[in-house]
C-alpha cells in the first residue's frame, strides 16, 4: 500500500505540472492535494498509536482516493485532459479505493 500510494502521488505530481503549464491552477491544485494526501495518510496509519487510529487514517486515505478520482474525472470531462492520459490514473485510483476499502472493512470487523 505504501509503494502503491507513493507511486500514485508521483504520477499525480507529474500530471499537476502538465496542468500548470496549461495554465490550469484551480482544479489541478485540488487534484494535487487529494492525490498526494492518500499516501501521507497511509504513512500516518502505519505509525498509528492504536487500531482505531490506524482505521481512521486508512478511512481518510480512502476518502482522498475517491476525491482524487472525482477531480480526474472532472478534468477529463471538461476537456482539460485527454482520456488517454487520465484513464490509467482513474484505473489506479480505483485500485487504491478498492484496496483501502478492503483494509478499512477488514480492520473494522476485527
Amino acid at each position: 500500500m505504501q509503494q502503491k500510494s507513493y507511486a500514485f502521488a508521483l504520477s499525480i505530481i507529474s500530471l499537476y505540472k502538465d496542468l500548470v503549464r496549461q495554465s490550469e491552477f484551480v482544479l489541478s491544485r485540488q487534484m494535487l492535494r487529494a492525490g498526494t494526501s492518500i499516501g501521507a495518510n497511509v504513512e500516518e496509519a502505519l505509525a498509528g498509536q492504536s487500531r482505531a487510529d490506524f482505521l481512521s487514517k486508512m478511512a481518510i486515505a480512502s476518502k482522498e482516493a475517491r476525491e482524487t478520482r472525482y477531480w480526474l474525472r472532472l478534468l477529463r470531462d471538461i476537456g482539460t485532459l485527454p482520456s488517454a492520459k487520465v484513464e490509467p490514473l482513474l484505473a489506479e485510483s480505483q485500485s487504491l479505493i478498492n484496496l483501502l476499502t478492503s483494509i478499512v472493512k477488514t480492520t473494522g470487523e476485527k
